[in-house]
């Protein structure tokens, strides 16, 4: 028997109706219905109606008065699973020390490295589970996550299994991206090609494992060139992974021309994105994810999300949630910066955080809207309107959240049992 809950009285509920990629200033379109119920039978939305749902038999009945509903959030970049962390050197920042500085310290990325090699499985599993656990507080219920802390094959695959356990075990749906090209191990920085060769190599086995359904590459100046790029995702893609794409953080060296060509579903990061090439992605169903809690924490630029916009590119926004440059699970705060720092008005945050990064993950036909027939990942939040929830920066309004049509949070509190 399939279970069957209602949520009743809901004040307001807000959902996209448009059909993604969801571009430009029709990013603003959001349906708004008052005084809602809803009734979810096993994992789907089988009714909405602003008249009283009477239904016998039902195992739960949830009275969301006073509460809006929104479709469960998509962080559609992050990296979930890494050893250890880096507040050791937080200091050095915020003293003017640079990054390079930094890394020849062995800091910085090869910090996470050296920790997450050392990492037992059981380490990284549960040091994962507990960010999944408070992104989960926050109202997400879909997640992309990447590998890229290994940089050899043993502790990439680590990172993937143990991404592919949460999967099987955590309420949270995780898409699983190989991310092997992520940076240059010591050993190969005067042998780039051996290690490109490498990559390409580990790609069969990780295509063979079944471990990951995407691939991803760091494509910017000292790291991965535009041609290396192109050389890692061209037999990724002939091995039938999607494709992804870090770049345009610092400079434009023709990454997102890269992408476009190879029609990956996402561009990532793009503070310093050309216009001409804004103009491309307008003219493509790639989503442009912007990572504005990256900005933040870094106090670097901001992506300019209002020329997107007005360029008709279909944007999303992403935690980026990472020991390095993003260590906040907290993605209500990403959505409030996104709001502020990159000017998006509150309905095109909405759709930035379910509809358009549903898409890029290929799910929208079944995650990303309040829709009959859709997943039943929904949150409830203790705030009046939309705009509220913005505007009060820096808490977490969630009441409950349903996923996959079950209560897994009720009063800010994890239902252990659910978990």
């Amino acid at each position: 028997m399939a279970q069957r809950t209602l949520i009743k009285n809901i004040k307001y509920c807000y959902t996209s109706n448009e059909s993604p990629p969801v571009k430009g200033h029709d990013m603003s379109k959001i349906d708004v219905f008052d005084n809602v119920n809803i009734l979810i039978e096993d994992d789907r939305i089988s009714k909405i109606s602003k008249n009283p749902i009477e239904e016998p038999g039902l195992d739960l009945i949830y009275d969301a008065s006073g509460l809006i509903c929104v479709p469960g959030f998509i962080d559609s970049h992050t990296h979930l699973v890494f050893g250890g962390s880096r507040e050791h050197e937080f200091a050095k920042k915020l003293a003017g020390v640079p990054y390079l500085e930094i890394l020849k310290q062995g800091g910085g990325i090869l910090s996470t490295v050296k920790q997450t090699k050392n990492a037992t499985f059981d380490e990284l599993y549960r040091q994962a589970k507990k960010s999944l656990d408070e992104m989960l507080l926050f109202g997400v219920t879909t997640i992309e996550a990447k590998s890229g802390y290994g940089l050899s094959l043993d502790t990439e695959i680590k990172q993937l299994e143990v991404l592919r356990k949460l999967n099987e075990t955590h309420p949270i749906d995780i898409h699983i991206t190989y991310l092997g090209a992520h940076a240059f191990p010591k050993e190969y920085e005067n042998h780039r090609s051996d290690f490109i060769q490498q990559i390409q190599s580990d790609l069969k086995i990780i295509h063979q494992k079944g471990l990951a359904e995407s691939v991803d590459v760091f494509c910017e100046v000292g790291v991965f060139s535009a041609e290396e790029t192109k050389k890692i995702l061209d037999t990724a893609k002939s091995l039938g992974f999607k494709l992804r794409v870090h770049t345009d953080e610092i400079e434009s060296i023709g990454g997102t021309l890269v992408a476009l060509d190879l029609k990956a579903k996402t561009v990532d990061h793009l503070m310093a994105l050309k216009e001409e090439d804004m103009a491309l992605l307008a003219k493509s169903d790639t989503i442009a994810n912007l990572l504005p809690s990256t900005s933040f924490f870094l106090n670097k630029e901001y992506a300019p999300a209002r020329k997107m916009i007005d360029a008709g590119v279909a944007l999303a926004i992403s935690s980026d949630y990472n020991p390095g440059s993003t260590p906040s699970e907290n993605y209500q705060l990403t959505m409030q910066i996104a709001a502020n720092k990159l000017r998006m008005v509150p309905t095109e945050v909405l759709t930035a955080a379910t509809v358009n990064p549903a898409f890029s993950l290929d799910i929208s036909n079944t995650h990303g809207k309040i829709s009959v027939g859709y997943k039943a990942d929904l949150v409830l939040l203790d705030v009046n309107n939309l705009d509220y929830f913005l505007y009060h920066y820096g808490i977490n309004h969630t009441k409950a959240v349903f996923k996959s049509g079950r209560l897994v949070v009720d009063h800010r509190q994890l239902l252990e049992e659910e978990l």
